[in-house]
């Protein structure tokens, strides 16, 4: 076999990582460059569709499901492949970034399967994006182990049997992957992340009885996921192995997805593996579409908004019907707490509400779920093995008392509660606190025993400017107000540098953070994704 031709990518303003040969071989970066030049123009066209689709739901502030679509939801004779033997049974999934010590607890935890994250939570450094994929190789050819530098503490994953199933996450479609450049362009994250770990894992996941498996975030119609499909296809052919290894997960995420859940089955059919409920970016998709749809629209503070909430059961009730109509995993949302190593009484009520949650999502029908913790995956495998037993899933339960009109997935003002000023509060302290770790490189952040990510900081500095901009008034009197943000900003900002001292406070990245999230909080022009303009502050 003759070498490979050069590939036509540069790497770009990238510092050299140790390894980073073993990533960014000649053969890989050929197959990215390969991807980029097929799929990014259809790419392009699929953003530029969400921008219009955006000024048609500013225009009527409605959804509905579509019309041209109507007779693939009637047909009830198509199915989506079976699952995998490896992805037959998802009754706990952790999530997480893909950094070493990460990658061994996460396979260790317990949980059928783990989410590796390149998406929400991993910031976007050269050195996350590349040692990411690194990891995962040295996973697969169990050539990983770590020393805490600080405990002293060795981790080393278990037997093969014992070791989660992964599920990767690439980036959205909207990020750009700005240290490889194709004739000066950067090519889409989304294609860096899934090409890369694809071309390297495949074959060896094949051999591993797996396979190469994907979660498909912020995906917003049928036609990005179609786009996904012919992705799938070329690159099942490029390397050489049978067509439908690829399985993939869709999040759905946003509120357009929601009208067009079975549509994204059926494109996506012959790798569908399933749907997930994920619930920040779900809320901060409806602030993004309908923020120009008044008091109607307006939501409380983003922890009233329980999954119980009239328009979050129809979504997610809708979701488990959807899936198991068309014979793949409905996949429920994430516990997100993290224990606490200091306060039982705290970690008493917090797994009393997880295990409520889970048991609800079993209840209801949903095939498994998510956690952040691993301290979490035994309550949530209680939860599941209660409903499941024996079985792998619980896909025989259709659902069909489930009826959903299109009115009830944004029948936002059907749930009791108003923004409170105490919400407004939280939801500076998140947002600041947030960002400042990712402008460190640091995706998933513990803040006040929950482990937050990216959609954290889109739903906090949503409500901040939707408040703002709908004119709200607090039960204490005040009202929403650009001035009233600055001046609680500044009192988070003075609070934290009185909590960690000056020493730690010059050291990290506060100020920048804080004016980050004031500037896509109180700009008028609503910056689609918060991501965008911090990517170009992220320094690596």
């Amino acid at each position: 076999m003759s070498a490979p031709a050069p590939s036509p990518l540069a790497v770009v303003d990238a510092e050299l990582l140790p390894r980073q040969e073993e990533v960014l071989t000649e053969a890989a970066l050929a197959f990215v460059a390969e991807l980029h030049r097929r799929f990014t123009p259809r790419r392009d066209e699929l953003l530029a569709r969400r921008a219009e689709r955006r000024a048609e739901i500013a225009r009527t502030s409605t959804l509905d499901f579509l019309p041209e679509t109507a007779a693939i939801r009637a047909d009830d004779s198509w199915k989506v492949a079976p699952a995998p033997a490896a992805l037959n049974d998802r009754r706990v999934e952790i999530t997480g970034p893909t950094d070493r010590k990460m990658t061994i607890n996460a396979l260790n935890s317990g949980a059928k399967v783990w989410l590796a994250d390149f998406e929400d939570a991993s910031a976007p450094t050269w050195e996350n994006v590349v040692l990411g994929q690194l990891n995962l190789i040295d996973a697969y050819t169990r050539n990983i182990d770590f020393t805490d530098p600080r405990s002293g503490k060795s981790y080393a994953l278990k037997p093969a049997d014992e070791l989660a199933t992964v599920v990767m996450r690439p980036r959205g479609w909207h990020l750009e992957e700005r240290h490889l450049a194709f004739e000066g362009r950067p090519v889409p994250g989304a294609l860096v992340d899934f090409g890369l770990y694809f071309f390297h894992n495949a074959r060896r996941l094949i051999d591993l009885g797996k396979g190469p498996y994907f979660y498909l975030p912020k995906t917003e119609s049928h036609l990005e996921a179609r786009l996904w499909n012919e992705i799938f296809v070329f690159a099942q052919d490029y390397v050489g192995i049978p067509q439908g290894t690829v399985r993939a997960t869709v999040l759905i995420e946003t509120i357009t997805a929601a009208y067009e859940m079975e549509e994204i089955l059926y494109e996506l059919r012959d790798h569908a593996a399933g749907l997930n409920a994920g619930r920040w970016d779900y809320l901060f998709s409806i602030v993004k579409n309908f923020r120009d749809g008044g008091a109607k629209f307006v939501l409380p503070d983003r922890n009233l908004v329980t999954m119980t909430a009239p328009f979050m059961r129809a979504y997610t009730e809708l979701l488990v019907r959807t899936c198991h109509k068309r014979g793949a995993h409905a996949i429920g949302g994430m516990a997100a707490f993290i224990p606490s190593r200091k306060d039982a009484e705290v970690n008493k009520v917090a797994f009393e509400k997880v295990k409520a949650d889970k048991d609800r999502e079993a209840g209801d029908g949903f095939d498994g779920s998510w956690v952040a913790h691993p301290d979490l995956v035994p309550i949530a495998l209680a939860s599941f093995d209660a409903v499941l037993g024996e079985k792998p899933n619980q896909k025989d339960r259709l659902r069909e008392d489930v009826s959903v009109a299109a009115g009830d997935l944004i029948a936002i003002d059907s749930l009791d509660a108003k923004p409170t000023y105490d919400g407004l509060r939280n939801a500076v302290q998140v947002g600041v606190r947030y960002i400042e770790a990712w402008l460190r490189g640091l995706g998933a952040v513990a803040i006040f025993n929950l482990m937050e990510d990216a959609a954290t900081a889109e739903i906090s500095r949503s409500q901040i400017w939707q408040w703002i901009n709908a004119g709200v008034v607090f039960e204490n009197g005040e009202k929403a107000t650009p001035e009233l943000a600055r001046k609680v900003a500044a009192e988070e900002l003075a609070a934290i540098r009185a909590e960690i001292g000056e020493e730690a406070f010059a050291a990290g990245k506060w100020q920048q953070a804080h004016d980050l999230l004031l500037h896509v909080s109180l700009d008028a022009d609503y910056a689609d994704f918060l991501t965008l303009p911090a990517y170009e502050q992220l320094v690596g």
